[in-house]
């Protein structure tokens, strides 16, 4: 699958810091500690609609990750899947009579258009579950084999699932208790009333064909995957086991990526999956959490038809830290586009005061589990102070531009 354009991210004077990040596994603010490739694997899109605000806010989460790992001078192996067949893409496309592989093309194009406005740097690799069903589906048949997976006792469907104690482990990445998962794995796509399973929260790997739904010849017989087993196969044949950052939403905590890290060990027998798992928060509006099942989005591209610029969204994004839920206003986004138009006055001067102490601050404070509101105040002392000293060092506005441009992906 095509991914969209790349964008030129400056090389900024200084000394980069070690990054440090949230792990949902252990609560803790630990630091990343990637050699010299660092890799990164983000839950990609189901494409039934248009990018929303609270996609966006998860993708520049992992962006300014990318960022700060390009800054440390690492480079970057970054995969993002798309699950372009799945219930809600299906269920979409016959609610509006529209065909289903169109449907995920035009969102899937759509998308690309909006990371690309928003100047995310795009993952080496992005990946189509479609396009991987062959890997899949020799990542089921590993499952079965010994033992990780099952068919169920149906005669006409005999789908496959996994055993979700297969690794003795199931649980380590969320920390959710029992009650906690049940609910969860009801509520967000799981089928604990399923006949013939052997527990409630195995989940569904591979799913036998059914009248009027997509299928895919193969050795488990003709059907589709399941939902978390397609980040599990693309993630290992892409970054192997142990990768840097597992990454997505706090919605996926469970239980997507609960179950992909648990398929991903079952198969390989190492743990873990990945060294960070990393969850940026829910964005909402009107008090409620931005959700297409909700009806209540702000879409990206509404709001590049608006004509509002990739930057404002960006800092007014930016202004909560990644892991808060948190709530998307017109007042929020005011303030991001004066905030736009100080910063863009103050770095067009001709001098402004010494930059080094503001980019160290810059570093620091995204270094420390991507602290953006810091950062962003650490950017407007300097720019409130060049505004008003309107003089100084003549190099200082071009090295701000430029680590705003490089860290914060903000074109000046």
């Amino acid at each position: 699958m095509q991914t969209w354009s790349s964008v030129t991210v400056p090389r900024v004077p200084g000394t980069a810091r070690p990054l440090r990040l949230y792990d949902t596994a252990t609560g803790q603010v630990r630091p990343t500690t990637p050699g010299k490739l660092a890799r990164m694997y983000v839950c990609g899109i189901t494409p039934y609609d248009a990018t929303h605000l609270g996609h966006a806010a998860t993708y520049l989460t992992f962006d300014l990750v990318h960022r700060q790992w390009l800054d440390a001078g690492h480079e970057v192996y970054y995969v993002q899947n798309v699950t372009d067949v799945d219930e809600p893409l299906l269920e979409r496309a016959e609610r509006d009579q529209d065909d289903w592989i169109v449907l995920g093309m035009r969102e899937t194009a759509l998308f690309r258009e909006d990371m690309e406005a928003l100047r995310v740097v795009p993952p080496r690799e992005f990946v189509g579950a479609v396009e991987s069903i062959p890997e899949i589906v020799e990542v089921i048949a590993k499952l079965l084999t010994d033992g990780s997976a099952y068919r169920v006792d149906d005669p006409e469907y005999p789908d496959v699932y996994f055993d979700h104690n297969a690794t003795g482990r199931f649980g380590y990445e969320s920390n959710y208790d029992a009650e906690t998962m049940a609910k969860f794995f009801a509520e967000r796509g799981g089928d604990p009333d399923r006949p013939g399973k052997r527990d409630p929260l195995d989940a569904l790997l591979w799913r036998c064909a059914r009248p009027g739904e997509p299928a895919w010849e193969s050795e488990l017989g003709a059907g589709r995957p399941g939902w978390h087993i397609e980040c599990s196969a693309i993630a290992i044949n892409r970054l192997g086991m142990g990768f840097d950052v597992q990454g997505g939403g706090s919605d996926l905590v469970f239980p997507h990526h609960e179950y992909s890290a648990a398929h991903a060990e079952a198969l390989s027998g190492e743990h873990p999956f990945a060294r960070h798992y990393v969850h940026a928060g829910m964005i909402g509006l009107d008090g409620e959490k931005m959700s297409k099942s909700r009806g209540n989005l702000v879409f990206v591209s509404r709001l590049r038809a608006d004509g509002v610029e990739a930057g404002a969204i960006r800092l007014a994004l930016f202004a909560g830290h990644y892991r808060e839920d948190r709530a998307w206003t017109p007042d929020l986004l005011a303030r991001a586009e004066e905030r736009l138009a100080r910063w863009r006055e103050a770095v067009a001067l001709a001098a402004g005061p010494p930059a080094e102490d503001t980019v160290a601050r810059l570093r620091d404070h995204l270094a420390n589990d991507l602290d953006t509101p810091k950062a962003l105040t650490a950017v407007d002392a300097w720019v409130e102070e060049a505004r008003q000293r309107q003089g100084g060092d003549p190099d200082a506005p071009a090295v701000v531009r430029a680590a705003v441009d490089s860290l914060l992906g903000i074109a000046l």
